[in-house]
């Protein structure tokens, strides 16, 4: 996705929110940092999580941290699990996947630092009813199903801590379609995205055929340290399955195909992008 004018202020906000949960004293060398880089590499055409990787990258160097946001994944993981009873009850009588693709989406609002709605972990717990009731708002997990019946191979990129517990429902379905699941998670810890340890805590181990990383630091997907055997892997898949707005902006500048894109649509130039409506669950597929 190219990055637009609005991205600006909604990544300069989320450096401010880094410093605010790390040390406020450097919140103006922050911001200058960020301007600074902004500078640099904000022109017309250029890739949004490309230049929010070199924004971020910096301003963990400042606030000396390599995961400002811990704490917050770690309650993220905690809300999730509370709630899992509840995702587990709702999908219990599905016979198709509509419902468990529902459930991961809804996870998707453990996302952090750019919208004051989206305050903290509680916002799951107290929203996840009504983000279920909702629906989606764009459904092609008919077409989704299709492929995962006549297909061999799966690569799932996840997005955030406390959403990859929802992931989980989402992954043992996919497995009942008799494909070979690949499951890939951040190579190391960049804003509220899982790691490989959040993984391992809720055994995507035991549930996927390969468990793997992206390679390093980066938003969304770096294809240029995305290891060899991974890019095999995309090339040779039947389906990708993208959570989340970051995996959208790089994907989509990419020609792996299909790719279906599970997100809420939680700010306007993605939601511009996708072709979808503002603040829905979204379930599109790209062919």
């Amino acid at each position: 996705m190219e990055m637009r004018s609005e991205c600006v202020p909604c990544l300069l906000k989320r450096c401010q929110y880094e410093a605010d949960l790390i040390d406020e004293s450097k919140k103006v060398k922050v911001t200058e940092e960020a301007l600074r880089l902004l500078d640099k590499y904000f022109e017309e055409g250029v890739v949004s999580a490309e230049v929010a990787t070199h924004v971020h990258g910096r301003v963990y160097e400042i606030l000396d941290t390599d995961d400002p946001y811990s704490e917050l994944k770690e309650k993220s993981n905690e809300a999730a699990e509370n709630l899992l009873p509840k995702a587990e009850e709702f999908i219990k009588r599905s016979e198709g996947i509509k419902e468990v693709v529902l459930v991961s989406i809804a996870g998707n609002v453990l996302d952090f630092g750019y919208r004051d709605d989206y305050d903290s972990p509680d916002y799951l717990t107290r929203e996840f009813e009504n983000i279920i009731e909702e629906g989606l708002g764009y459904d092609d997990t008919d077409r989704m199903e299709e492929i995962l019946k006549d297909g061999q191979n799966v690569v799932y990129f996840t997005d955030n801590a406390g959403e990859i517990v929802f992931d989980t429902l989402l992954m043992k379905k996919i497995k009942e379609y008799d494909v070979h699941l690949s499951v890939m998670v951040k190579g190391e810890p960049i804003l509220t995205d899982a790691t490989m340890e959040d993984a391992l805590e809720y055994g995507i181990d035991k549930i996927a055929d390969q468990l793997d990383t992206t390679g390093g630091y980066a938003v969304g997907v770096d294809f240029d340290i995305l290891p060899d055997n991974i890019e095999e892997k995309l090339t040779e898949s039947d389906l990708i399955i993208c959570k989340g707005m970051a995996n959208w902006e790089s994907f989509s500048e990419s020609d792996y195909s299909p790719v279906a894109y599970l997100t809420r649509s939680k700010c306007h130039p993605v939601a511009d992008s996708m072709e979808v409506p503002y603040e829905v669950n979204v379930a599109k597929l790209f062919e």
